[in-house]
């Protein structure tokens, strides 16, 4: 008869796979692999695992068999069908209160459908993101669990104990919540990665084009901005790479072609947040900048056509526009984040999850890609004030923004001097400009609706809730459309 002395099984031995085991190796688990290609699991045992307590399965059934009650069987592979494909393939060998975990980067619809479909055959289901890529599964990623909450107690310890670890030991995992929400606050996280690449891009080229500034400088100044306020790993790692040399000496950054990849998480960020209806503009921008990145034929053929402004590289005072630009990374992040706290919240009142807002930031501040000082600045704001509706009604986000907008808007204006491209910088200058502003022009919006299609409209000398209808052409008659808000 089999031992099943393993206190969880991994199915999917990439490199994120591997790591994560290794990791719970550390930790004292041990652990039961399986791969589809069998072979893989054969030189994982001889090679990264070799000399630690890990077992090799070479079936499903093999590896359920090894595992202690509840049984816990954690999936690293790719998401989509292949997540249901396998799930089928693992029921069959389960028995009630089995947990099935879902480590990938699911959309988080799939994850709703799947902690119900689980359920109903008795088998809890948790879809968790996890974030801080090969190193982080290794040494401590941040985790975020949704799913079944009657999954959780039997998932915790191992979790936790892998996790990421902030500078009080707390771990970079908690329970976010019920069916899809954990999936979702990585989808979120994602998103933000994406605002926040995209950022650090602009700033690096509003450098390097307005300033003329060379990889070796850029090293520099992105060296002292991880020393302050902007202290972060994707900063961090920028750092390095403006240091990095190819073989014949030259700055590697400087050969790479400038077309973007992305995995889709980003484009659901935006979509989700079209859907319930949030500006989130920095993240929807960041998602385009990367399809006009991949037009590189096109961009090509333009610049040979399409002139742009005459100023030329180095503007004024060096450190001045440096330290333009630096506050306008930090704003403009500030707005990012801002935003996807918006979709946050709203998606938790539209599923009716209870997510901790404070604790997500917590979850983020170490072992994920965006990890930063500044994460725990939005903790201490929903520690403050839990009920927070909006990061910029905080005292110290809008207190910074207040202070440094005047370099926000000249780091904006060197831009479109020079002819460099800023579509996050710049959006997000107009949300802050559009948030707060007591009045917008969506008066005259609604009455072209009214025009046009008898869309009606509020009045702002009558109650909230009125609708209002203008025979503006005297043809046309008194009947409106029927109200909506998307």
């Amino acid at each position: 008869m089999t031992d099943a002395s393993c206190d969880i099984g991994l199915i999917g031995l990439a490199v994120m796979g591997q790591n994560l085991v290794l990791n719970m190796n550390d930790h004292g688990f041990k652990v039961a692999v399986f791969n589809r290609t069998v072979s893989k699991v054969d030189d994982f045992l001889a090679d990264e695992a070799k000399g630690t307590q890990v077992v090799g399965a070479h079936s499903i059934e093999e590896l359920t068999s090894l595992l202690k009650r509840p049984r816990r069987v954690m999936l690293m592979v790719k998401a989509g069908d292949t997540v249901d494909q396998m799930i089928d393939h693992i029921l069959p060998h389960l028995e009630a209160g089995d947990i099935i975990i879902d480590g990938g980067n699911s959309l988080f619809t799939d994850s709703n459908r799947r902690t119900k479909d689980l359920a109903a055959k008795g088998i809890l289901f948790i879809g968790t993101g996890v974030s801080g890529g090969e190193e982080g599964a290794r040494f401590g990623p941040s985790i975020m669990p949704g799913g079944n909450p009657a999954a959780w107690p039997h998932v915790k310890d191992i979790f936790q104990a892998i996790a990421a670890k902030v500078e009080d030991g707390t771990p970079c995992c908690d329970w976010v919540g019920e069916n899809g929400a954990g999936h979702y606050v990585k989808m979120v996280h994602n998103g933000i990665e994406y605002g926040d690449m995209q950022l650090i891009c602009e700033a690096y080229d509003l450098l390097s084009r307005g300033l003329g500034l060379s990889a070796d400088d850029l090293h520099e100044v992105f060296t002292d901005w991880n020393k302050g306020e902007l202290d972060s790993y994707l900063i961090e790692i920028s750092s390095h790479i403006f240091a990095k040399k190819d073989e014949d000496g030259q700055p590697l950054v400087d050969k790479i072609l400038d077309t973007a990849g992305q995995k889709g998480t980003g484009k659901w960020t935006v979509i989700s947040a079209l859907d319930l209806g949030q500006p989130v503009t920095l993240i929807g921008e960041s998602v385009f900048a990367r399809c006009l990145s991949a037009l590189k034929d096109e961009r090509v053929e333009a610049s040979k056509i399409l002139t742009g402004p005459a100023t030329k590289a180095g503007v004024g005072d060096r450190a001045a526009f440096i330290e333009d630009v630096r506050r306008a990374l930090y704003c403009s992040k500030i707005i990012s984040y801002t935003q996807g706290y918006m979709l946050l919240r709203n998606a938790a009142k539209e599923n009716g999850w209870n997510l901790n807002m404070g604790g997500i930031a917590l979850m983020w501040r170490g072992g994920c890609i965006i990890r930063s000082r500044f994460l725990g600045k939005i903790k201490e704001a929903f520690d403050k004030n839990p009920a927070l509706e909006n990061l910029l009604l905080d005292s110290f986000f809008s207190s910074a923004l207040n202070q440094y907008q005047a370099s926000w808007r000249k780091a904006q204006i060197h831009a479109i001097e020079l002819g460099v491209p800023t579509p996050a910088f710049s959006t997000a200058l107009a949300f802050f400009d559009g948030y707060r502003a007591g009045r917008l022009p969506a008066n005259l919006l609604q009455a072209q609706r009214d025009y046009f299609g008898a869309h009606t409209y509020e009045r702002v000398d009558q109650p909230r809730g009125q609708f209002f209808h203008t025979n503006w052409t005297g043809k046309g008659g008194r009947v409106s459309s029927s109200t909506y808000t998307v």
